[in-house]
């Protein structure tokens, strides 16, 4: 039986503008070309966990324009149950614009749109999904007091929480780190704990840090330096799997995916970090969101 897998988050459409290099602040830029492709945090979660192997539900909203269509259509297709996203009237999906650069590193602003209305209680009508998930997975894409409902949620039913905390919040929500395992980035690992995180014993000290303020176990994921894990009191170093960086903009997302699945299936953590690793080194080598994103057998062979 697949890991049953339930994901609060986010669903955009994602411009992407390729260009050589990102504009600085003022600078007008030609850029190479333009793109249309389904993404959100939480939509390229499901349907990197759906692609790992597991059966997942997505809870999220969308608004009443064209994009709603092609977002729930291009999920559905991605074998990812649709049934609890909301269709809000009178507002717009959430949209991204990415600019990506020759080196494949990109900057990205986020309209949320729709994903604002996900409300506390959406999410409170969805506790039956949430019961019944062998893992919830949660971004902050959507509004912070929905997320802190999922959380409550799965923990008042003994289910296994994952929080990828991106985009890192301004203010501090104690309760928002009580999770299973928290997996930023770098970057987001830095404005977490206030500490410096761009080598890997820096890493080290973060993760420690993230457990102390309240995650049982940390993922650092660091791209070409490959991956912190910190459980209990073991840090261990997850080398990177090598590849040329095409689009990194679903990278963490098939990282989070592969090792919910992953996870959820073998209950070994280290495990399924090396698993996550191939998952996310693969969707760095190729363009778009969820067009990147690896299925079950291109993991496996890459482990």
């Amino acid at each position: 039986m697949p890991p049953r897998i339930t994901v609060v988050g986010s669903i955009n459409m994602d411009l992407v503008v390729r260009c050589q290099a990102l504009p600085s602040a003022g600078e007008t830029i030609i850029a190479q070309s333009s793109s249309e492709f389904c993404g959100g945090k939480g939509a390229n979660q499901a349907v990197a966990a759906s692609l790992a192997g597991g059966d997942v539900t997505m809870i999220g909203a969308v608004g009443d324009d064209a994009f709603a269509t092609r977002l729930i259509h291009n999920l559905k297709r991605h074998q990812v149950h649709c049934d609890l996203i909301q269709q809000q009237t009178g507002i717009a999906s959430g949209l991204a614009v990415i600019a990506v650069d020759s080196n494949g590193q990109n900057s990205i602003m986020v309209v949320p749109g729709a994903n604002s209305e996900l409300s506390p209680q959406i999410v409170r009508s969805s506790e039956t999904q949430i019961r019944k998930a062998d893992c919830l997975m949660v971004q902050l894409e959507t509004p912070i007091e929905s997320v802190l409902e999922a959380i409550d949620l799965a923990r008042r039913h003994d289910v296994r929480v994952i929080l990828d905390p991106a985009p890192t919040p301004t203010e501090r929500h104690p309760a928002l780190l009580q999770v299973d395992l928290i997996c930023p980035n770098e970057t987001e690992a830095a404005n977490l704990t206030q500490m410096p995180v761009t080598n890997v014993n820096e890493a080290r000290a973060a993760s420690k840090a993230l457990q102390a303020l309240g995650a049982k176990n940390v993922v650092i994921t660091m791209g070409s330096q490959g991956a912190i894990l910190r459980q209990a009191d073991h840090t261990t170093h997850v080398p990177p799997i090598s590849v040329k960086a095409i689009d990194t903009t679903a990278a963490g997302d098939a990282f989070a995916g592969a090792l919910a699945v992953a996870w959820a299936q073998n209950d070994d953590l280290l495990d399924a970090v090396r698993i996550a690793n191939a998952a996310g080194a693969i969707a760095a080598s190729r363009a778009g969101a969820q067009s990147s994103l690896a299925n079950r057998e291109e993991i496996e062979s890459a482990t």
